[in-house]
């Protein structure tokens, strides 16, 4: 991943987690708790693709598995994530465009419910059978209520900012691509310009010869002698 992907999502990243261990995690809802580091793994992962989800996902997950106050082995949520980010940025909108909403919509109740679901699987293979006790039915429930009804806040915005990042012009001039990319446009806008130019100058000159020919034309039939 480039210096300005990692810099911004392990940002989004821990901001995402401060928010929901200080804030969300306190509010004491029925069932699951709304998941907002997973939809800003799901917003970073609709701009920067299935790979990049991957890396986003396992990092932010290893992360959430290391913070107070997790109680699970470390390296379960991270897989989880993984997995997440990268099947969500397999449905990464062409160009990176949104023609709807109902796209990311579906993916983060998709989202909500596979992330629990292989939560508790990892956690039964470990011995954890907490899912169990609490009622996995529940759980899916709730988990893709809240995270549906917390992504229009959150989604939008964290695509918005991930993109306004991937079009940053001093993140394009740094690699020598970039670098020959904007050489690129540039030429042809000149190359462009100019041929604008010589086809301009050439109908404007054939405008006037035609009517220089139709003066002279005039004048020989009314009989007079041009100069």
């Amino acid at each position: 991943m480039r210096i300005n992907r990692v810099i911004l999502s392990s940002t989004l990243i821990v901001v995402a987690l401060v928010v929901q261990v200080s804030v969300l995690a306190r509010l004491q809802l029925p069932g699951a708790v709304p998941d907002l580091v997973l939809l800003t793994v799901l917003g970073l992962a609709l701009v920067y693709g299935h790979l990049g989800g991957a890396f986003v996902g396992f990092g932010a997950g290893l992360l959430c598995d290391l913070a107070p106050p997790a109680d699970h082995a470390a390296g379960r949520y991270a897989l989880v994530l993984c997995l997440v980010g990268y099947a969500a940025g397999l449905a990464k909108p062409d160009h990176g465009r949104l023609r709807s909403a109902t796209g990311p919509m579906v993916v983060v109740v998709c989202a909500a419910i596979g992330s629990t679901l292989l939560y508790a699987g990892v956690g039964a293979l470990v011995g954890d059978t907490a899912a169990r006790h609490v009622g996995l039915v529940n759980l899916l429930f709730t988990a893709a209520v809240y995270d549906l009804l917390l992504a229009p806040f959150t989604v939008p915005l964290i695509m918005a900012v991930a993109r306004r990042a991937e079009n940053d012009p001093l993140a394009e001039t740094s690699g020598g691509g970039g670098s020959a990319k904007n050489g690129t446009s540039i030429a042809s806008g000149w190359l462009s310009g100019g041929t604008g130019l010589r086809i301009g100058n050439q109908k404007g000159g054939l405008r006037v010869k035609a009517a220089r020919n139709r003066a002279a034309r005039a004048g020989r039939i009314k009989g007079v002698k041009r100069l």
